[in-house]
């Protein structure tokens, strides 16, 4: 590749299918510099967790403009010192991928996938000099296909203005199936990994209305003039992360829509929809409008913020309300939805330990370092942010009288904050003061900044909504819907999943009947009042009535062990909502965007 003095260039190859390596090639121009510092970010924006990718840089080597081997030496984990003696050199490496998520690098016989942040090395000092890309396919692999992105030139490299651009544009090659659909003049690319046909007529139909729910909202111009849903397809997992033209997508197999297939509502299909809505919308809500101290943030090192909340808190209220005001789903539907939600919430005895403004701040160890003492010491940022956007959008119409509401704070936010300006802390209580002459800084004392709950009851009944609760109906209860058939007697406080032999314990609610019984983490058990145990059983047990307290028997770390579990109340932490008035609640799904 001819090296071009005004940028660096890079290639990027599988040097391995079978051992999942990538093979990158980094020519930089003369630079004036006797030491080139090159070095790999620790973490990915969106996804806010120190990952030491250069761990997986397995060799490095440079040459310099007379293909003359130069010395690369380690100056940290991450970092390399390069002896260019202000002459161009190219760096020759390879890159191990084999992490199946959205956040790093993947490679198997089917396709290859990466994140800049995976492979990229920069060269420090001159981060704003264009980089161009050229990615090559396996020669055993010819038909495989090339998607990103990014700008592509006429001689078939990809542009990019700078090193930020570079990282943010996600790369898939191989085996794949995709459909395009243009909304307001914005072009859409739905991609999915591998060979399975999927009704890919439906899913675009239903993201038709999506897309064109959020380009309206923020208005023209859009952010983005082509945008790919890249979606890896994988026997197991989930996940989504937003870049500035296109999000990566990891989801189960057969979890989607068949090409043929009746269609189905389902719970697979619709967190599908929801999971693009979530993505798509953080194109404004991230890329554009963002914490000020993750704008330019150093990828070297953690970055804290406490408004995390802001930000995935309001795109996970706006991801399933679009679904429903667009009619993906019907009204009840979207309310089910809430009512799992909440359901989270309140068996989350965390919420009274941390607040949301302290779960952002501390994503980077507690959040995505969860352990099984999660549910007792922190709430997630996602889950009751969510509830709390909702609470604020039926707080501010209440208290306007119905002239403000969700949308309009983030027009506003969009119009003051996008393209990177970087919001300040107290930017919503300050927004909804200065826009609308409405002051929630006691709402966001309580419920941002402090651990009390949101009164969603309250304020869902001016919009014809009712909530329930009810002890859960089974040890595996979702809540969302009223119940129709006995629920739980008994208390019982820790979740499960099947084992070979009875129930292996997940998590153990802190001061439930499980924990007053000793049961651990990691436990196996095996019996109740002396006879084999499966879910099913276990949810009978706990509906029926009964006078003594329960017999467990228990394998913990290769030992028999007999506990007694009390007989404790079943707590209602069933959520369910409920339409009352028809009219008024469709009356707030269709303001939309005003």
């Amino acid at each position: 590749m001819a090296l071009h003095s005004t940028g660096i260039e890079y290639t990027l190859s599988i040097d391995s299918i079978s051992q999942h390596v990538f093979l990158v090639t980094m020519s930089v121009p003369a630079l004036q510099q006797t030491h080139a510092e090159v070095t790999l970010p620790a973490w990915i924006p969106g996804s806010y967790m120190v990952r030491d990718f250069a761990r997986n840089i397995v060799s490095i080597e440079a040459v310099n403009s007379n293909n003359d081997a130069i010395d690369v030496t380690p100056t940290d984990k991450q970092t390399w010192q390069v002896e260019a003696a202000g002459d161009a050199f190219t760096l020759t490496y390879r890159v191990y991928a084999f992490d199946l998520s959205v956040r790093s690098a993947f490679i198997n016989d089917e396709y290859a996938f990466c994140n800049g942040t995976s492979v990229f090395l920069k060269v420090t000092g001159v981060e704003s000099l264009p980089c161009s890309v050229s990615i090559t396919v396996p020669e055993s692999q010819p038909d495989w296909v090339v998607e990103t992105a990014m700008q592509l030139q006429t001689d078939g490299t990809y542009l990019c203005a700078d090193y930020d651009e570079l990282i943010d544009h996600p790369i898939f090659m191989g085996e794949c199936t995709s459909e395009t659909f243009a909304v307001q003049g914005v072009e859409f690319v739905l991609l999915f990994s591998g060979k399975t046909r999927y009704d890919t007529n439906r899913m675009c139909a239903d993201l038709t209305k999506v897309c064109d729910h959020h380009l309206t909202l923020f208005g023209k111009p859009a952010p983005v003039k082509r945008y790919i849903f890249m979606t890896l397809i994988a026997d197991q997992g989930y996940g989504g992360l937003e870049h500035r033209s296109s999000t990566a997508l990891l989801y189960p197999r057969f979890e989607l829509p068949l090409a043929g297939e009746p269609a189905q509502l389902n719970d697979g299909y619709v967190n599908f929809i929801s999971l693009c809505s979530h993505e798509l919308f953080h194109t404004w809500h991230v890329k554009s409008i963002q914490p000020d101290v993750l704008v330019n943030a150093d990828l070297s090192q953690e970055v804290y913020t406490d408004q995390l909340w802001i930000y995935e808190g309001i795109t996970s209220f706006y991801d399933d309300v679009t679904l429903a005001r667009v009619g993906v789903i019907p009204p009840q539907h979207y309310l089910k939805i809430v009512g799992q939600n909440l359901t989270r919430l309140m068996r989350n005895t965390g919420r009274f330990k941390q607040s949301i403004a302290e779960s952002s701040f501390y994503a980077w160890t507690k959040f995505y370092k969860q352990d099984a003492s999660a549910i007792n010491n922190i709430v997630s940022y996602y889950n009751k942010g969510g509830l709390v956007a909702l609470g604020l959008d039926l707080l501010l119409r209440k208290r306007s009288e119905g002239n403000a509401n969700l949308d309009k704070l983030m027009q506003a936010l969009w119009q003051q904050y996008g393209h990177n300006k970087g919001t300040p802390a107290d930017v919503i209580a300050s927004l909804c003061m200065s826009e609308f002459s409405i002051d929630v800084s006691d709402y966001l004392q309580r419920v941002v900044y402090g651990t009390e709950d949101v009164d969603l009851a309250a304020l869902l009944a001016d919009i014809g909504v009712s909530v329930s609760d009810s002890p859960q109906q089974s040890v595996d209860d979702k809540g969302g819907e009223v119940p129709a058939k006995l629920t739980a007697r008994y208390a019982f406080g820790a979740t499960v999943k099947g084992a070979e032999l009875g129930l292996s314990i997940l998590t153990v609610q802190e001061g439930s009947a499980a924990c007053q019984a000793g049961l651990h983490v990691n436990d196996r058990l095996i019996a109740v009042d002396g006879y084999v145990v499966n879910t099913k059983l276990l949810d009978r047990m706990l509906a029926s009535e009964r006078e003594d307290a329960f017999s467990l028997n228990i394998v913990r770390d290769g030992r028999v062990l007999n506990l007694t579990m009390p007989l404790l109340e079943a707590p209602k932490q069933h959520m369910a909502l409920t339409i009352n008035n028809d009219d008024a609640f469709a009356n707030w799904l269709g303001l939309g965007a005003k």
